[in-house]
């Protein structure tokens, strides 16, 4: 997904794919392997859950929507960016704002350095919170990385906003509490 193609500033590079089918399409290309393994690593850990309270169908359909939202956060933020938004990390970025707002209270291990990496249990709250505050800041500091941290955050929110409307029936939010 190029911004100036989507918003037909600069010809579409394969006119046979419609600009608008990108807002999806994005999200299956990766830039290597450690960015496919990383995003994978994630989905992995919390879309399980997040399926399991949304059912199959459902949880595709919101992982798909996630993708499309997070590029046009992109999109909103990068009018007049030329270079390709890639990856699934808005997507599951999504995931990771559904698994906050329906389960803030489960542990997640993290990795902790403190001499040798070791494994501690941590509220998905503070985890993903990190997380959060970390995209923030980046957005904040103007970044030049070629991170998209408005599609991350868009996801997120998206993920937050549907996940509260998709859910099965009988999921509570906050994990019940």
């Amino acid at each position: 997904m190029i911004p100036i193609v989507v918003r037909d500033v600069y010809p579409a590079p394969l006119p046979w794919l419609p600009d608008w089918a990108t807002l999806v399409t994005y999200a299956f290309l990766h830039a290597d392997w450690l960015h496919l393994l990383s995003n994978m690593l994630f989905l992995w850990v919390f879309g399980d859950n997040i399926e399991d309270a949304m059912g199959h169908l459902r949880f595709l359909v919101f992982y798909l929507l996630c993708a499309v939202l997070a590029a046009l956060a992109h999109l909103a933020f990068n009018l007049d960016g030329n270079g390709p938004l890639i990856g699934a990390s808005g997507a599951v970025a999504g995931v990771m704002g559904a698994y906050i707002l329906l389960f803030p209270h489960a542990r997640v291990f993290v990795l902790a350095r403190i001499v040798i990496p070791i494994p501690l249990p941590v509220p998905a709250f503070w985890m993903l919170g990190f997380w959060v505050a970390t995209q923030l800041f980046y957005v904040v500091i103007g970044s030049q990385e070629s991170v998209a941290w408005w599609a991350h955050i868009g996801g997120f929110v998206a993920g937050v906003v549907l996940a509260a409307l998709m859910r099965r029936r009988g999921v509570m939010l906050l994990g019940g509490r």
